[in-house]
């Protein structure tokens, strides 16, 4: 039996007593930061020290405005969300789609595509330095086969990019893989039995039932995708050994801020970097919510 009575102002009040933990800390280390941030940003003159503020304006929006090297960080961030998004969330899917099919070892094999995403960035970026060598890397070990003459991947700034592409794809892959299998195991099967009556091949069933009935999940895969990949800065930290890439090939907004902030103590002009990118993420976040409006089925 359903209770309509309405609660008193005693029930709120013990409700936010017994909500106020928690309301405290999100208000310390999350409300705080980005109220913070953003008044930070309007600092021209600024003494971090002694927390001092002379002057204030958009001159920090200005300098950005002019900055050659931020209109490359963003430009780069722009390329890497491109190449990392689409390919990791069809290879995700489709991995998930055959680990679906597999009933012998599936655990097995979960793990081990899962095992990337739980695994230290630093331990992985040694790895992939190896693989990566000119000179004894496995990459170019298996690229001779097929005539490739071998590609100073971290050195060179046109294949910089790429390599952080690809490493960002194979770490990013066992999260997604996962939340596509949940995904996949509650489709309802008499759906596809009834596609198969009417049918429909494998190819057909996949498109007209399995990716409207997950599409819920892959549009939540594909935000958390568009948003990581906009604050990618472990990655290229590890990598590079603690350089934006050569020629700052793979300098993005976040390592920019992380240089403005921490190399050159302009405090102003990383948090207003910081801002153009918050700004930036919410506006795709909001066209991706419009559009999920439209084509996602719940």
């Amino acid at each position: 039996m359903m209770n309509n009575t309405k609660p008193t102002w005693r029930d709120n009040l013990k409700a936010l007593g017994y909500l106020l933990p928690m309301l405290i800390i999100v208000g310390v280390f999350s409300l705080y930061p980005i109220i913070k941030s953003l008044a930070m940003s309007f600092y021209t003159d600024y003494n971090f020290f002694t927390n001092q503020v002379n002057a204030v304006g958009f001159d920090n929006f200005k300098t950005l405005w002019q900055d050659a090297n931020f209109h490359l960080a963003v430009w780069n961030t722009i390329v890497f969300v491109v190449g990392v998004v689409p390919v990791e969330i069809i290879l995700s899917l489709a991995i998930a789609s055959l680990l679906n099919q597999i009933n012998r070892l599936a655990g097995l094999f979960r793990t081990l595509y899962f095992m990337p995403f739980v695994t230290s960035v630093v331990a992985i970026s040694m790895v992939w330095r190896w693989i990566y060598n000119k000179d004894a890397g496995l990459l170019n070990y298996l690229l001779g086969f097929v005539g490739v003459h071998p590609i100073d991947w971290l050195n060179d700034p046109h294949y910089a990019m790429p390599a952080l592409i690809i490493l960002a794809i194979w770490k990013g892959l066992g999260f997604n893989i996962l939340l596509f299998l949940v995904a996949l195991n509650n489709v309802d099967q008499r759906l596809y039995d009834a596609a198969m009556l009417d049918g429909a091949n494998s190819w057909q069933r996949f498109w007209h039932v399995t990716l409207p009935m997950i599409s819920p999940m892959t549009f939540l895969v594909t935000v958390n995708a568009v948003i990581g990949s906009f604050k990618v800065f472990d990655e290229i930290f590890a990598l590079f050994g603690g350089q934006p890439g050569p020629g700052h090939s793979t300098l993005t907004v976040v390592y920019y801020l992380y240089q403005m902030f921490y190399e050159q103590n302009k405090y102003g002009l990383a948090a207003a970097s910081g801002v153009v990118l918050f700004l930036t993420i919410l506006v795709v976040t909001l066209f991706q919510l419009w559009w999920s409006k439209k084509h996602v089925h719940y």
